[in-house]
């Protein structure tokens, strides 16, 4: 490639034919090619000199190439350079020199004031000013240029809130906190049980034991809500009877809705200024906790809608889990962003922490009990696998090994025995739940896409499926025993996200994702 500022020529050619006519003036004449090196040098074509230092021939070249070499030479002074004297020349060569940056101190390493040495640069005027009427040359352009102001406020200096966020500040402080909208046709039946009451006008039991029935895959969609304007980021069926769904989203707020009859959306729950992280409902589904990435952990009435508590330790909440056992049903985890492990009693101060687990080396994703609810194991975004005894801050196992990626998402085995985890190279890995915590590397699951996504995965109450979404748009089905991929939905153009199982249903699939649609699969 020729160097910026190349004179670039060409020949003016005379008018050329297709066919050209030989003649004896264009056979002797001699051909471009190897020079002939017994020929000697002495012709008279290469002694010949029109010009007093050789021959000068007349070329073509460009206005923008003939403006470039001008410009070259003018900044040297030009052809006036010669007619100065030496001391008009000291004179110029002084104030390039002045326009160059200082060389620095020797003394100083890095920073400010550093020896910068041979290499200090030139100030440079970054744009000509010129009037907004004043005509430009053909070859110059011009670039609307708005003065920044220096973003570099003094320590110390007192800085006013911008009105825009005064005014929203005022406006949520009237509105208070926490809001809830009961968004269904009514609170209470004609025996004035609210929504929280299991019906028991269905073909189905919903209070018989979870997992009791054989579960098949779901094969069409047969609803859908659209009530989130943001992305779908949590689901989660109210416990035992299923027939209550909750979602948290993007657009800051949580809804429940109910699965049956109309399958009408009841109560929003509004409060976060963020979207939310996590759901996590207590054992009897009375109470539920929402996180948020405004940091805050709230605990709502689920009948009501009133906020209960509120916890935060300054970090984001990445998963909370409330304890499944009946003894310490009041106690829930939060996994944060700070690498630690929180435990909190909701009957105590929102300050108390209960317990503190630091052992991870990066932000929490997953936190699963086990083995009775005696023991939890956590992932997190350090690749490794903890198991711990509730309530003692030392863990029990500790698995990483150089090939683990991150795991994102858990669903515990109904069985008790395994706990299945999306692995961040599209794959799900299953661990052993009991006193081995060993991975069982017989079992992985494969053909779905969830790499840069936290994508949601479910086992069914009998665990004979697993369930995945998937960052394509589907959701995935495999069999547990087998680990074969039997079918795969197409549920949507953006990631599915979150999927669950009905806990009584026989076929029966909800999942929701990035495009804010939450659909029913049976």
């Amino acid at each position: 490639m020729l160097p910026q500022d190349a004179l670039v020529v060409r020949e003016q050619a005379g008018p050329d034919h297709a066919v050209v006519k030989y003649s004896a003036e264009d056979l002797s004449r001699p051909k471009a090619g190897p020079a002939n090196p017994f020929k000697a040098e002495t012709t008279a074509a290469a002694k010949r000199k029109n010009v007093l230092t050789g021959t000068a021939e007349e070329t073509f070249i460009s206005e923008h190439t003939f403006r470039s070499k001008h410009r070259a030479i003018e900044r040297r002074g030009g052809p006036e350079r010669e007619y100065q004297t030496v001391a008009q020349r000291k004179q110029a060569d002084a104030q390039v020199r002045a326009s160059r940056e200082s060389k620095g101190s020797a003394t100083i390493a890095e920073g400010p004031g550093s020896y910068v040495g041979p290499w200090a640069r030139y100030k440079k005027v970054e744009y000509e000013v010129v009037d907004e009427n004043e005509p430009l040359a053909s070859d110059e352009e011009y670039e609307m240029v708005e003065e920044e102001e220096d973003d570099v406020v003094e320590s110390g200096t007192v800085v006013k809130a911008p009105e825009a966020s005064l005014a929203r500040r005022k406006e949520v402080e009237e509105m208070g906190d926490e809001t809830t909208t009961f968004n269904g046709s009514q609170e209470r039946d004609y025996q004035g049980r609210t929504y929280m009451h299991v019906p028991q006008d269905l073909d189905i039991d919903l209070r018989k034991e979870v997992g009791s029935t054989t579960n098949y895959i779901p094969k069409k969609q047969v609803h859908i809500w659209k009530d989130h304007s943001g992305a779908v980021t949590a689901l989660r069926f109210i416990p035992e009877s299923g027939h209550l769904l909750l979602s948290g989203g993007a657009d800051t707020t949580v809804r429940i809705r109910d699965m049956y009859h109309d399958r009408e959306l009841l109560r929003t729950y509004a409060g976060h200024s963020k979207a939310i992280s996590s759901l996590s409902f207590n054992r009897d589904g009375t109470q539920f906790l929402s996180a948020s990435y405004d940091r805050m952990m709230k605990l709502w009435d689920t009948e009501t809608g009133a906020c209960v508590a509120k916890f935060t330790t300054g970090k984001t909440p990445h998963v909370v889990e409330f304890n499944p056992d009946p003894e310490h049903a009041h106690e829930f985890l939060a996994g944060m962003s700070d690498k630690k492990i929180m435990q909190y009693d909701v009957r105590a101060p929102p300050t108390e922490i209960v317990q503190e687990y630091d052992h991870h080396l990066a932000a929490i994703n997953t936190i699963v009990f086990v083995d009775g609810n005696r023991r939890f194991m956590t992932t997190s975004d350090d690749k490794s696998l903890r198991a711990w005894d509730y309530n003692i801050p030392v863990p029990i196992k500790y698995i990483a090994e150089p090939d683990m990626y991150p795991m994102t998402r858990a669903a515990a085995h109904p069985s008790g025995k395994y706990v299945a985890y999306q692995s961040s190279d599209n794959q799900v890995l299953v661990f052993g739940a009991t006193d081995k915590f060993r991975q069982n590397r017989k079992k992985s699951y494969r053909g779905h896409h969830n790499a840069g996504l936290a994508i949601d995965l479910d086992c069914s109450p009998d665990g004979q499926f697993l369930a995945s979404g998937d960052s394509a748009g589907y959701v995935c089905f495999w069999d547990w025993k087998t680990c074969k991929m039997y079918h795969k939905i197409k549920a949507g153009n953006q990631a599915v996200t979150c999927v669950k199982w009905h806990p009584q249903e026989t076929s029966k699939v909800v999942t929701a994702g990035l495009d804010g649609e939450i659909k029913y699969w049976d």
